[in-house]
């Protein structure tokens, strides 16, 4: 979001709430990704193992590096059609003011 932009209190509280469920929702697949792929279905021991411990530690911090680079993408997009769309609007004040 734009450093200049202001929104007014329910569109700001609507945000908070889309993060919120986004977050959780990322929080629930990779919780669920890598328990699958780190934890076998046939529990031998009640603790993790020192194997299982360390696949569950790369597969959450991959997914944390991933989900913070798409974050970063998406943060440059928005600015760039952010950027493009002030310019057109410029423009077509621009052309509005000129006579004919």
């Amino acid at each position: 979001m734009a450093a200049g932009m202001q929104l007014d209190p329910s569109k700001l509280a609507l945000v908070q709430e889309l993060e919120i469920d986004m977050m959780a929702d990322m929080y629930n697949r990779m919780t669920n990704v890598c328990q699958r792929k780190c934890i076998p279905t046939k529990y031998r021991e009640g603790d993790l193992t020192k194997g299982e411990s360390v696949c569950i530690d790369r597969c959450v911090a991959k997914f944390l590096d991933i989900h913070e680079r798409i974050g970063k993408k998406l943060a440059s997009i928005s600015m760039q059609d952010e950027e493009a769309m002030k310019k057109m609007q410029q423009q077509q004040e621009a052309s509005a003011v000129k006579p004919k």
